[in-house]
């Protein structure tokens, strides 16, 4: 029963205003450290390793490379690795001399978040011995912050809610002490193994603790049926694996074996096994397929005889209610949270306890159908069991409850009347539903449902049912969904339409709608600070404690960047707005062009992201007489609009440039933008009224500054892909120049540390000879080494010229750049560039024409504009003063309004000497 694992649900949101305090190109120092333990212990994990050093890679460059640059003269033949670290390597642990180990905390966050109290999904009440939430765990010196839960017998540990494999799991009876220590932590004792936790708060903490010494007492599993070392082929791996009942345990070796302490188990009762050698086979799952070798053949019979007759044991001595908790969602009521719920709402695909269950029949069969998970045996089909199994309560919940407010949720100890109320007010009052855009239109939602159900889009199936939407159809003329469902040989639609045949959901208000509320202005707001962690934000109370929340950056529905001197860019999530303020516009955008890499499907180009205003998530509803109702992303950039199929197979990507663009209007009742140009018409809908307004604001914007721009700094070659410098028509680039910007603009823009890093000495010696003898024969190579000899190869040309700046000239410009007003300072930078030889003139715009283009992909070469004015000072002004590195930092970045815009005051001088 191998199916395709299901899409991951949310996780909860943060919302309100959040800023980045880092400092230049710290985004991508965000995604390489990882944070030094809590504490320091004498049983240290021996299976740890020390933390990994930060490299520094992306940020400003040092004394060490200044000095470097000055002395480039005589080519060092290996890339530079001066950079400074931002922080110094982690204290190595107390050694048998008993030296006191240094007290670590996380490192501090990098952005700042506030949001409103209640505004987020609270989490879910737990009894005595269950327990769920994010922790921060040390593994000796390895740092993670991982999902915790535990339901009374195992505690599981997990990188991501939504991940079906876990990093660590263990049964408690393997525990052999809990310690509570300082600050919020406490450590998990296995004999001479233990794992340092932390918890955002002294009232987590104590949580933690009184639930894991509750489960102090409970009986040991039976003992393992067969159990050895195995190895795992991809990726390859050395692993001891466990036999227990119908579970197989996978432990790094036999020594955690020996402590209980495994990293994950397989649920046989949903796997296969199947030989593929002598002496390997592959254990399939539906979430992941293991090909295991042996070092015997008889090793491998015995293990594939003993699985196949365990599989064969679990699958028919399993109940309805076995299978269903193989989803981890399920193994606690849907409502109240308490665990081993043995009743279900079949309709609802909601697994609840047995009082909340007595609660549902109390709503009518119309709006919830309760049936047994034990006892009503005929309604639970394969293609039921299948939608518990892949959606279940994370579904039921993310529609009926993404947000319930902490002082309204019920817990397992709740009073029925307050499990009532609740109930009431989830499901026959829709006060916390996450109702479907089209919600508005009854008559649209039943025209995208029939679209829908010839898909495998369950989880929009399931919110337009529970928006209101009818499964029969209110027209007789009209087909049926579930025909079209059979028809499309999609057997879980089928099932769940069947299910809602007869649903009765009552109408919900607008106010309710996502995206067309406004929040409450007395609402209390929070602080947190926050850390990027690949794609998601780590957020914590204070600035060095524990992860108290996650937003996974998937779940990002719309991005939008303001302009300057704005300094923020806001997100819409599934649930929530937020505003995302920085203290400066380069670590602003090094964080949206961040956040625009995780969510954009792959094969989008860097010019596109680098100059991106605003993206949303977005149905095609009418793309020229292609497929309709395509899933995409739609962009818009500095260029045109783009828009990219989530799912690339399915449709090529559409662009259209914004000086083509002939009409654009918007729909806002069906939030529908339609653009065109002459030969093309594309319309889409937006999830949301809001994203849909903001984006056609920014459209607007875009085309008025495009209209008034004056002509772009960059031209397209549209063979290659890549932008060139339009160069000034007075003044002639020497040739040698000339040649090596386009050959670095061509094959090196994504090379990483390109003008840091040296060529090798002997080949950028001959170089710099052919270029000056014949710079159009020149060999230039185009891989990474031949783009690393021409960047170097141009320094030492640029170097071995006549100065660009004359001697006589340079201290006015050493002392322009000292002037603190910026408009005066461009000015002055202005009229000194006019006294300059034209030839000079026209060189320093080609260069620093390409410099910017360096810049913009900045997030791959890791050259942000500062680091390439440290390195390249000494060739283009030979020498070296912290002025003229403020000077080429400030052309690099605003090369267009130096070089390419019309200057007044130079107007008015032309215009005063054509009438003379």
């Amino acid at each position: 029963m191998a199916t395709p694992p299901r899409p991951p649900p949310p996780v909860p949101k943060p919302r309100g205003r959040f800023f980045s305090n880092a400092a230049t190109d710290r985004s991508n120092e965000m995604l390489s450290e990882n944070l030094p333990p809590v504490v320091g212990d004498k049983e240290a994990d021996s299976e740890s390793s020390n933390e990994e050093e930060d490299t520094g890679v992306g940020q400003p460059i040092g004394l060490q490379e200044q000095k470097e640059a000055i002395a480039e003269d005589s080519i060092s033949s290996g890339p530079s690795n001066g950079l400074v670290p931002t922080r110094p390597a982690p204290a190595p642990p107390a050694g048998k001399s008993g030296q006191p180990m240094k007290q670590k905390v996380p490192r501090a966050a990098t952005i700042k978040v506030s949001r409103k109290k209640g505004g987020k999904k609270a989490s879910t009440p737990r009894s005595a011995m269950v327990r769920a939430s994010w922790l921060d765990m040390w593994k000796g010196f390895r740092h993670s912050v991982l999902w915790a839960t535990l339901d009374g017998q195992l505690m599981c540990l997990w990188k991501k809610r939504t991940d079906q494999i876990s990093e660590v799991l263990f049964h408690v009876s393997s525990i052999t002490k809990v310690k509570k220590q300082d600050n919020g932590r406490f450590s998990v004792y296995f004999k001479k193994k233990h794992y340092d936790f932390m918890a955002h708060s002294e009232e987590v903490s104590e949580a933690w603790l009184t639930s894991l010494l509750a489960c102090r007492g409970v009986a040991s599993p039976q003992s393992s049926e067969l159990h050895g070392p195995i190895t795992i082929k991809d990726p390859r791996s050395r692993v001891y694996a466990a036999l227990f009942g119908h579970d197989v345990w996978v432990y790094p070796n036999k020594d955690s074996f020996q402590l209980g302490v495994a990293s994950y188990r397989i649920i046989l009762n949903i796997a296969t096994v199947k030989s593929t050698g002598k002496h390997s086979m592959n254990l399939i799952t539906p979430h992941r397929i293991l090909s295991l070798s042996f070092d015997s053949s008889k090793e491998m019979s015995i293990w594939l005889e003993r699985l196949s007759s365990t599989i064969t044991s679990a699958l028919s001595c399993s109940k309805v209610s076995l299978r269903l908790r193989e989803n981890a969602h399920n193994t606690m009521c849907g409502d109240c949270g308490a665990t081993n719920p043995e009743w279900a709402s079949v309709n609802l695909l909601l697994v609840i306890c047995h009082e909340c269950a007595g609660q549902h029949r109390t709503l009518s069969c119309n709006l919830s159908k309760v049936r047994s998970l034990t006892m009503d045996s005929k309604v639970w089909t394969e293609p039921l069991i299948e939608l518990f199994i892949r959606y279940g309560n994370w579904l039921a919940n993310q529609v009926w409850a993404p947000a319930v407010p902490a002082a309204e949720q019920v817990s397992p100890e709740s009073t029925t009347e307050e499990r009532s109320e609740f109930i009431q007010d989830k499901y026959r009052r829709g006060r916390y539903k996450l109702v479907h855009p089209l919600s508005m239109s009854p008559s649209m939602m039943e025209q995208r449902l029939l679209q829908v159900v010839c898909s495998d889009n369950v989880e929009e199936t399931m919110s337009l049912i529970c928006s209101g939407a009818k499964v029969c159809p209110s027209d007789p003329q009209s087909p049926s969904p579930i025909l079209l469902a059979e028809k499309a040989n999609q057997a879980l639609q089928t099932e769940l339409l069947r299910m809602n045949e007869y649903t009765d959901i009552p109408p919900q208000h607008s106010a309710d709608q996502r995206g067309n509320s406004t929040p409450s202005g007395e609402e209390e707001e929070e602080e947190l600070h926050g850390k990027l962690d690949e794609d998601r934000f780590l957020f914590s109370l204070e600035n060095t404690s524990a992860a108290c929340d996650v937003l996974d950056l998937r779940e990002v529905e719309s991005i939008f960047l303001r302009d300057e001197p704005s300094q923020d860019f806001e997100l819409v999530t599934l649930s929530d707005q937020l505003i995302c303020n920085a203290d400066d516009r380069e670590t602003l955008l090094n964080h949206f062009i961040h956040i625009l890499k995780v969510i954009l499907p792959g094969g989008v180009s860097y010019a596109e992201v680098g100059g991106a205003s605003a993206a949303s998530k977005v149905t095609v509803v009418d793309v020229g007489g292609g497929p309709p109702h395509l899933d995409a992303w739609l962009l818009l950039w500095e260029e045109g609009v783009s828009i990219h199929p989530i799912h690339r197979h399915s449709q090529q990507c559409v662009k259209m440039e914004l000086g083509a663009l002939s009409h654009h209007e918007m729909k806002p009742l069906e939030n529908i933008i339609t653009m065109a140009t002459v030969d093309r018409s594309v319309s889409v809908r937006f999830p949301a009224q809001y994203s849909c307004q903001t984006w056609f604001s920014h459209l607007q914007t875009a085309l008025a500054n495009y209209s008034t721009a004056p002509p772009p700094p960059y031209t397209a070659n549209h063979s290659s892909g890549h932008l060139y410098p339009v160069l000034d028509n007075k003044g002639t680039v020497p040739p040698a120049i000339e040649r090596c910007i386009s050959h670095i603009t061509a094959n090196g823009l994504k090379v990483e540390g390109v003008y840091r890093r040296c060529g090798l000495a002997p080949k950028v010696s001959r170089l710099v000879e052919a270029l000056m003898a014949s710079p159009k024969t020149a060999p230039l190579e185009p891989d990474e080494q031949g783009v690393l000899d021409a960047g170097s190869a141009l320094k030492q040309y640029v170097r071995q010229q006549e100065a660009l700046i004359p001697p006589s000239q340079k201290k006015k410009w050493i002392q322009a750049a000292a002037i603190s007003d910026e408009q005066s300072r461009f000015k002055e930078y202005k009229r000194l560039l006019r006294k300059l030889p034209e030839n000079n003139r026209a060189t320093l715009n080609a260069l620093f024409g390409h410099f910017y283009m360096i810049q913009v992909f900045s997030p791959v070469n890791k050259m942000s504009a500062q680091n390439l004015a440290i390195v390249l000072v000494p060739s283009l002004f030979q020498g070296l003063n912290q002025d003229l590195i403020s000077l080429s930092r400030e052309f690099i970045i605003h090369h267009s309004l130096l070089f390419l815009t019309p200057d007044s005051e130079q107007t008015e001088e032309e215009e005063q000497i054509t009438i003379l």
